[in-house]
């Protein structure tokens, strides 16, 4: 008869599926709170792992399986939420702002809803469409450069582009050791002094745009998400909030759904508890 195989005094949690995360993680899945808030519970001993208080982040739990509670009170996975908001210039996309900065969170008070995270970002100097949700596997698929969502802006510069800006916007360039490029631009309308852009991203990354026009010469006066993946800012009221109705919410499904192999193979090149976040425009 084989001995039994050594332990190394670690506890481990069995995978069921490729569903074992960390313990913050975890409860940000389940739509608890967030990683950051998460962790700050796990360090005051007030979060239990099958009965036992957990104080390391590291804890591998299964979100499905593992019985997680809070001050004694059970953790259960809430009800799915898909919102937009019209994001107000002036706001920063986070929860907790270590500046006291008034963050997209002031525009939620109304309304009875779990813990939502936004899906992307836009900066404190941007506005309009802003997709939030708690459904984590769902907004890391929609940000996925392989699902291809395209995002339309509407950028308003201070100068007039002629068709070679336009060119260099849509051709690419190295910016800062990064490939930068957008999908599409073109000129919406334009007066004498400045004019309106349309331009069309298929990927996130760090002020993208603006970093963009930086180059050509052009400052942004003003810049608008109006558009996710076929899903439309239209005429919601600037700092109102919405959900995604049952069309709006499968028009995401849709390129979500196109390439799965794809996307499990760029899951798969992703660390499972990164927090890499897709940068903001």
């Amino acid at each position: 008869m084989k001995p039994p195989p050594r332990s190394n005094g670690a506890a481990r949690t069995p995978r069921q599926n490729g569903a074992v995360v960390s313990l913050p993680r975890a409860l940000s899945k389940l739509g608890f709170c967030s990683r950051a808030q998460a962790e700050t519970l796990i360090a005051a001993g007030r979060v239990s792992v099958d009965g036992r208080i957990a104080r390391n982040p590291a804890t591998r739990v299964d979100p499905q399986r593992t019985r997680m509670t809070v001050d004694g009170q059970p953790v259960a996975a809430e009800r799915k939420v898909y919102l937009m908001l019209n994001k107000p210039r002036g706001l920063v996309t986070t929860r907790d702002d270590p500046d006291q900065r008034s963050t997209v969170y002031d525009c939620l008070g109304g309304f009875d809803l779990p813990f939502v995270a936004p899906v992307g970002r836009l900066d404190k100097a941007s506005e309009g469409l802003l997709l939030l949700t708690n459904d984590t596997r769902w907004a890391q698929r929609v940000l996925d450069p392989m699902s291809n969502v395209e995002k339309v802006y509407h950028v308003q510069v201070d100068r007039m582009p002629d068709d070679g800006v336009l060119a260099r916007l849509q051709a690419g360039m190295m910016l800062d050791g990064e490939r930068l490029v957008a999908k599409s631009a073109s000129v919406l309308r334009a007066g004498t002094r400045n004019a309106w852009l349309e331009v069309v991203l298929n990927e996130g990354k760090n002020r993208q745009i603006r970093r963009l026009l930086d180059a050509v010469g052009a400052d942004v006066l003003r810049l608008v998400r109006v558009d996710v993946g076929g899903v439309k800012l239209g005429d919601l009221p600037k700092g109102s909030v919405r959900h995604l109705s049952p069309h709006e919410k499968a028009m995401l499904d849709v390129p979500v759904r196109a390439s799965p192999d794809l996307l499990k193979a760029s899951r798969r090149r992703q660390s499972p508890d990164s927090r890499t976040r897709p940068g903001s425009c």
